[in-house]
């Protein structure tokens, strides 16, 4: 029996099955026989998560406009659905024509978080595909990878043949491209990965060798067959002639975000120093309201949907969120679409013309402060003021919401337990601001609700040098916040410390990170992003299994002249300026935004963006 044949035994034995099915409302179909190369768009995690993402979105469009590409979509199944794949001898497939991975030429990943690395081992094994590069060694089944994660692809560098550093839509077409070639050429898998490494943007880990110090850092990095001594990641310079999809598919099954999106800008002017997207993404490009509005209609109109979402790290930085807001509402209010604006900040959060946006519910509101108090929020280069926090507060508890939702983090670079307590004490003034004011709504309770992540120093960003807290700090904090909560209207929760060690382990690790990767997969890790699979005690005989620790690579500070795993990439951004950040945040000394002023941080490279923009200062 093919798959479909034995699907229909299972998929009524299994949740959501139109998770597994295809043929949803814009997926394409193409004929085998008509097409020179297939693609398989893996996302390493459930149907519904991957279903959200936009860069999925973007490209799995961008190869299917090509007449000779055909893109599939394949996700991880969930544990109910791969337990009947394995009694029923059912490899991983397409969900578009249903044969399986080991069918396509070219299998692609995108990372977008350190924890769903097992499942790609998990998706590659399910799919009939060897999981080690080195024992695959035909012109088929090359697998590549892509996504922020691979800044630093050092972790899974044994089992991906070709990472893709930076933004894709270029880059990709110029890879398949040279595989079609190669393909009709008959050439070997080794001839067309030496040809690959010439695109800029593309790296093949099997082309540098890797020596090691006694003490376990790295000695030195060597490429050979041609590779560059550093791969530069690619930017898509011109947002309004780059491809965006007119169409997105409609899942059959409710997503995370099932909705509209419109990619307004690229990159983030702040610099804030814990964020690994506001440097990897540099510089700022944005795109034109006018291009930006005529994509959201015709995404809108080719979709049913009645939800827009404006997408960006920074929403309200965007130079022409007002224009764009009007032209927006000229046609959403006649055809009843919500308008969504998340990633707002507090500084500069659009007042008037939130006012304007039918889809504004009063119920709740979400901020970041990230830090509780002014000094650390200096430290980390936040920007914002209390007085900023409060008048917002204020703005939104007058337009009637009665409950805020604030983001901290815990253990971040120079912190205090004053710090700490500062959280609690913000958290109780935004709950006094409430019953101050004349205008609140009578007879409703305030809310705020506290979210704690644990900082994790990610590659590409000032705090990549600094150590993460030890689990045991971390838990001591969570408590003497919790010992300064004095009332009920305030409430907290926090993530797993364990996952955050696990997740700074892996993205700031080496290749050596790889066996144990392997390892934790072998001894049943599976869906390590979910708290109901992550399985600490796996992951550290895995660790403990290769000679390793997670503590060398999570809780170790730095030297700013040690080697680090992901100086071969190049992201535009200096280690000269990235060694300035961390230095000013060790002094309390901020750094202006973009537009303000120009920090020098080396992105200029690109010749793009707000770095070639006019000023008038």
């Amino acid at each position: 029996m093919n798959v479909s044949e034995k699907l229909e035994e299972v998929l009524l034995k299994v949740q959501k099955p139109g998770r597994y099915t295809g043929g949803e409302q814009g997926s394409v179909v193409k004929s085998k026989r008509d097409v020179d190369m297939r693609f398989a768009f893996c996302f390493p995690d459930v149907y519904d998560i991957g279903m959200s993402h936009l860069g999925m979105k973007i490209l799995y469009g961008l190869y299917n406009n090509e007449d000779n590409i055909w893109c599939e979509r394949v996700f991880n199944p969930w544990p109910d659905m791969q337990e009947q794949m394995l009694e029923h001898d059912i490899k991983l497939y397409g969900l578009e024509s249903r044969d399986t991975l080991d069918e396509f030429d070219m299998i692609g990943f995108t990372m977008q978080y350190e924890l769903s690395y097992t499942n790609v081992l998990n998706m590659l094994e399910l799919g009939g595909i060897e999981l080690y590069a080195k024992n695959r060694h035909t012109l088929k089944n090359i697998v590549i990878a892509g996504g922020p994660c691979v800044c630093n692809p050092e972790p899974l560098s044994d089992f991906i043949d070709i990472f893709i550093q930076g933004e894709g839509e270029e880059v990709n077409i110029e890879l398949s491209k040279l595989y079609i070639d190669c393909k009709k050429n008959g050439d070997t898998k080794q001839e067309f990965l030496k040809k690959a490494a010439q695109i800029e943007g593309i790296y093949v880990p099997s082309f540098y060798e890797v020596e090691y110090n006694e003490n376990g850092t790295i000695k030195s990095y060597t490429p050979h067959s041609g590779a560059p001594a550093r791969v530069r990641k690619r930017i898509i310079k011109d947002l309004d002639s780059c491809y965006y999809p007119e169409n997105f598919v409609v899942p059959f099954v409710e997503t995370v975000h099932d909705r509209a999106v419109q990619e307004i800008f690229r990159g983030c002017i702040r610099g804030c120093r814990f964020c690994q997207a506001g440097f990897i993404y540099r510089p700022v490009r944005e795109k034109s309201s006018e291009v930006s509005n005529r994509q959201a209609h015709e995404l809108c109109d080719n979709t049913g949907y009645e939800e827009l979402s404006l997408l960006s790290l920074s929403t309200s930085d965007y130079t022409e969120l007002e224009p764009l807001l009007n032209e927006l509402l000229s046609w959403t209010d006649d055809e009843r679409t919500s308008i969504n604006l998340p990633s707002l900040r507090i500084d500069n959060f659009p007042d008037e013309l939130a006012e304007k946006i039918n889809s504004v519910r009063k119920t709740g509101i979400t901020f970041a402060p990230e830090a509780g108090t002014q000094r650390l929020r200096d430290i980390i280069n936040k920007n914002i003021t209390e007085e900023d926090i409060m008048s917002s507060c204020q703005r939104v508890f007058e337009k009637g919401y009665t409950a805020v939702k604030l983001y901290f983090m815990l253990g971040l670079p120079f912190e205090t337990d004053d710090d700490i307590i500062g959280i609690a004490d913000l958290a109780q003034k935004i709950v006094d601001l409430y019953y101050s004011l004349p205008t609140r709504q009578k007879g409703k309770a305030i809310s705020v609700s506290i979210g704690l992540s644990t900082f994790t120093p990610k590659p590409h960003t000032p705090f990549q040098w600094h150590a993460q807290d030890t689990g045991e700090e971390i838990q001591r904090k969570q408590k003497l916040l919790l010992e300064h909560i004095r009332t009920k209207k305030i409430s907290v929760s926090w993530n797993d410390s364990d996952m955050s060690l696990m997740e700074s382990a892996i993205s700031r690790g080496d290749r050596r990170i790889g066996k144990v990767i392997y390892d934790a997969y072998k001894s049943g890790c599976h869906f390590d992003s979910w708290d109901d699979f992550f399985n600490i005690g796996k992951w550290r005989s895995a660790f403990e299994a290769n000679g390793l620790a997670p503590e060398f690579y999570a809780n170790r500070e730095r030297s700013f002249d040690e080697a680090l795993p992901w100086d071969i990439m190049d992201y535009g951004v200096s280690k000269k300026f990235l060694i300035e950040e961390m230095k000013k945040a060790e002094q309390g000394i901020t750094t202006q935004n973009c537009r303000e002023n120009c920090s020098h941080c080396g992105a200029t490279c690109f010749k793009s963006g707000i770095c070639i923009e006019r000023r008038d200062n």
